[in-house]
């Protein structure tokens, strides 16, 4: 069970998190208007849009929730600067 240190790739590091095939998130919505992550899915939302509420998790409603949708579908998203 030892893997040298060539065949280390991101695929490999993927699919050896807790959330091994599960598509990353495009879309990463903050509550408690917390403008830090807290080593919360790094890997997986490196290419993610982040949304940020003042409200906290039990005010968060349906009508937040479009909003935080609406706001996303307005970004243009570069993906490294691809369009």
């Amino acid at each position: 069970g030892t893997l040298k240190p060539e065949q280390i790739d991101e695929a490999v590091i993927a699919n050896a998190l807790y959330t091994a095939g599960t598509p990353d998130p495009d879309l990463l919505i903050r509550t408690g208007g917390e403008m830090r992550v807290s080593n919360f899915l790094l890997w997986q939302i490196s290419y993610a849009e982040l949304w940020v509420t003042d409200r906290c998790w039990p005010e968060f409603d349906a009508a937040t929730l479009r909003q935080a949708l609406t706001d996303y579908a307005r970004r243009e998203r570069r993906f490294g600067g691809l369009k």
